[in-house]
């Protein structure tokens, strides 16, 4: 999950001059969602886990980041205990099967599976904790979705240059295969990268989170790079070793904004499309097609020619690579929370050399979008509509999964009415999106507790169960969401009366 402070992308939000977009109250769809629909809830290990340096854990980028003085983290918040997880998992597993969720979405540590980051030491008591959670999901008919790499990089990974630095994707791929070898026999859903735009952008582009590399023009196209090798490399290892007994899938986990253009003009809606080549397309085409979106290496060649350099700052793939990434990818899971307002703008920071002003956008928001208490995460249910249409239109009606999808607030009340509102009117237009003809095979709600939300720590809130951060027990509370959630994965409704749903 991320929120606006780790976005990084540069939002002006204007009063004037906006397209007749509103948030005005949606008809809502009261078909009952597929039998078969996957209904679930997602979490991160660094958000929930704690346990930081227990039981031979090694040190993570966000270990070491959080840990800074000053801290880059409000309120200097780490997640040191987090939802204290680690020691938790039958208490966990036990509210999961109070929602009824169909599947439960959590991340593995790469720092605790392998302390080091490297194959050489191979920490029991991880392998023992995570055996212990996927075996607690089975043991309450709860489906595994595991993520492989959440933003938590092993420290020691990063000394060397982290996701810029392409032996690395070597050693992922040993990590990785310790998790086929240890848990693949119960897990049947892998998604190998949460967020790698934000990861990439965020952590080796403009340095505001983990690793806080300032690299910007170079460093994040270099870590996209071998975030895509790694997740093919993955996908064949798979493949060649693992899915003939475990018959699994392999996805990617990819968040983007839906953009509409600002105004009707040509230029504008083209901006528009440029940047969801820019956010998703940079991950996704490599994946189905076996390369990056053509306007952005294109837009990158020139701009990278005009500032003087040698070469692109953004690296292409050669013939043999194209051959070896295309078509790896089973599934996409989708992570979205708002839209934006895009205009073209080529005169953008024409010197600057990084992926903001690459993409010759600017973005933003109307004043009469519902507000949350997060800047910039405004509520528009009519965005996931749009984003998973074109999705499913420009990648072959590829299966979706949204991994995530969440109502931020700041926890002061249990009576959630306005997340509740948001769950429903998204899952109403995903509906909708299903009566279309997309692929969409499950919904996972961001987030299933109160958890580490990054930079901005313990201070706003995802959760339909409400954690007591001040208490040494991490107390658990359900919110109204969670009994509204509850509901609506019994019954495939959104609707809390369900006799008003259709089949």
């Amino acid at each position: 999950m991320y929120v606006s402070t780790t976005m990084g992308f540069k939002y002006i939000l204007l009063t004037s001059l906006l397209i007749g977009i509103t948030t005005a109250d949606i008809v809502l769809n009261k078909k009952r969602f597929p039998k078969d629909f996957m209904f679930g809830v997602s979490t991160a290990a660094y958000q929930i886990e704690g346990g930081w340096n227990e039981d031979g854990k090694g040190e993570s980028n966000w270990d070491y980041f959080s840990h800074q003085v000053p801290s880059p983290v409000l309120n200097g918040d780490t997640g040191d205990v987090a939802c204290d997880s680690y020691h938790k998992v039958k208490e966990d597993v036990a509210l999961l099967k109070y929602l009824g969720v169909k599947h439960y979405r959590f991340s593995i540590a790469w720092s605790r599976v392998l302390p080091t980051g490297y194959i050489n030491k191979i920490n029991q008591a991880a392998i023992n904790y995570y055996k212990s959670l996927i075996n607690e999901l089975k043991a309450n008919n709860i489906i595994p979705i595991v993520t492989l790499l959440h933003f938590d990089t092993p420290q020691p990974i990063e000394e060397i240059g982290g996701w810029m630095n392409e032996w690395v994707v070597d050693r992922f791929v040993e990590y990785v295969e310790v998790c086929f070898k240890n848990f693949g026999e119960d897990v049947q859903h892998w998604i190998t990268f949460n967020e790698p735009v934000l990861m990439c952008i965020m952590g080796y582009g403009i340095g505001v989170i983990a690793p806080g590399r300032k690299t910007g023009g170079v460093g994040e196209y270099l870590c996209a790079h071998n975030v895509i090798r790694a997740h093919a490399k993955v996908f064949h290892k798979y493949q060649e070793a693992y899915n003939p007994t475990q018959k699994g899938k392999i996805g990617i986990s990819l968040v983007t904004a839906w953009n509409d253009p600002r105004t009707d003009k040509p230029e504008d809606i083209e901006a528009a499309n440029r940047l969801m080549l820019f956010t998703f397309g940079w991950f996704a085409h490599p994946l189905v097609f076996g390369s990056y979106p053509q306007e952005m290496e294109k837009t990158v060649s020139n701009r990278s020619d005009a500032q003087g350099y040698s070469k692109s700052r953004h690296t292409g793939f050669t013939e043999e690579e194209s051959a070896y990434i295309k078509g790896t990818v089973d599934y996409f899971g989708i992570n979205y929370y708002t839209s934006v307002l895009i205009s073209h703008y080529d005169d953008l920071h024409q010197n600057e050399s990084g992926w903001a002003a690459d993409s010759q956008v600017i973005q933003y928001q109307p004043p009469d979008w519902e507000d949350t208490v997060v800047n910039m995460f405004k509520v528009y249910p009519h965005g996931i509509y749009k984003l998973v249409k074109w999705v499913s239109k420009t990648y072959n009606n590829i299966p979706i999964i949204i991994t995530e999808n969440g109502y931020p607030d700041d926890g002061s009340t249990l009576d959630d009415n306005k997340r509740i509102s948001y769950i429903k009117r998204h899952l109403s237009k995903l509906r909708d999106a299903l009566d279309e003809g997309v692929n969409l095979i499950g919904y996972t709600y961001w987030s299933f507790m109160d958890n580490f939300e990054w930079l901005s720590g313990y201070s706003v809130k995802f959760g339909v169960i409400a954690v007591d951060f001040n208490s040494p027990n991490r107390t658990r509370t359900p919110r109204k969401s969670a009994k509204y959630l509850k509901n609506v994965y019994a019954t495939r409704c959104i609707m809390e009366d369900n006799s008003q749903c259709s089949d």
